[in-house]
């Protein structure tokens, strides 16, 4: 198993990932015609793998789930008139540089354009983030949006992936949110601890325990495969500093899309201490065509899991529609409404 030391910190781990796709398949001994690897993907969205995700992956496996997550493959080439570069409807609703005001009470920051891996499913892989802020000064504009209005109750940091930011910057940013009194909650939405696990150090856990907001972690975990020793360690450091942490699912075809892998998911997840969110019907974003799933099989596998589960080990399964208020639940009266 390659990876690197336990202690390396974060930024090592991203200085040091893969960014290749070549390179990634040497890693792991894997011919990338098996796949086959798409050459044009890669240019539109490159590659990049921290050393201690790809430790998780199977030797040898050209369709390990981890590795089908981060590859680009020839799927990627496939051109379909119902898959957009903005399928949730991002564009429309940004109400100052990297504030999107979508959902009644909370507004959402781009706080980084960067992440921790690619993961070639992403909804925003083509979100313009060079137009995004880039520092304090730059998020003045959204500040005073979020100051401006009352209604405003939770701020959701988002990206990218905001703990690819330094703590200095997103302590203060967050500081600057506390100070604003009618906001009472704060959620982060990251992949970070599960992919670079040591990003969840002790000057994050300080900033977070300061933090007067109610602090909530939604994690993305789409196999029990991405949770090792590590994760759970960073997990419990999350959950020390009074932090709820929850974790959100995209169904994926032959990655997750079968009972026996989303079983084993929720009862770990449960199992530490993180409750599952959502599962999310795939997002139809240009590349990843050959990701989505039936949402009929989708249904089929969430009342198995009710079957199988207690009713808090089971996600909700629902779809981002772009223009609705919410999140819709998936059911079979709203499958006609999918895109």
């Amino acid at each position: 198993m390659i990876g690197s030391p336990d202690n390396a910190t974060w930024q090592r781990a991203m200085k040091f990932a893969i960014r290749d796709s070549l390179r990634l398949c040497q890693a792991l001994g894997i011919d990338p015609n098996e796949l086959p690897v798409s050459e044009s993907g890669e240019r539109q969205f490159p590659v990049f793998v921290p050393l201690e995700f790809l430790a998780r992956m199977k030797h040898g496996d050209p369709f390990d789930p981890l590795l089908l997550q981060v590859i680009p493959r020839s799927g990627e080439n496939i051109v379909s008139p119902d898959f957009t570069s903005d399928p949730v409807g991002d564009n429309i609703v940004e109400m100052a540089p990297g504030l999107l005001h979508k959902y009644i009470g909370r507004v959402l920051l781009i706080v980084s354009g960067a992440c921790a891996v690619h993961c070639r499913y992403c909804f925003r892989r083509h979100y313009p983030y060079s137009t995004a802020p880039k520092s304090i000064d730059h998020w003045l504009p959204a500040l005073e949006y979020i100051r401006s209005d009352a209604s405003i109750h939770e701020v959701i940091l988002s990206g990218g992936d905001p703990l690819t930011v330094a703590d200095p910057q997103l302590s203060q940013l967050v500081e600057l949110l506390g100070d604003i009194p009618h906001l009472t909650r704060l959620r982060i939405h990251t992949r970070v601890p599960v992919v670079i696990p040591q990003r969840v150090d002790a000057n994050l856990c300080a900033w977070l325990e300061r933090s007067r907001l109610a602090k909530w972690v939604v994690l993305h975990i789409n196999h029990a495969q991405e949770i090792d020793s590590s994760v759970v360690a960073a997990i419990h450091r999350l959950k020390a500093t009074g932090t709820t942490v929850l974790n959100q699912s995209v169904l994926l075809r032959d990655v997750n899309d079968n009972i026996k892998t989303l079983q084993e998911l929720c009862e770990q997840l449960v199992d530490i201490g993180v409750m599952p969110y959502y599962l999310h019907q795939l997002d139809r974003v240009d590349g990843a065509s050959h990701f989505e799933s039936d949402p009929i099989l989708g249904l089929s596998l969430v009342e198995e899991l009710a079957k199988r589960l207690p009713g808090y080990a089971v996600p909700r399964y629902v779809s981002e529609i772009a223009g609705e208020p919410n999140k819709t639940p998936v059911a079979l009266s709203a499958l006609s409404h999918l895109p």
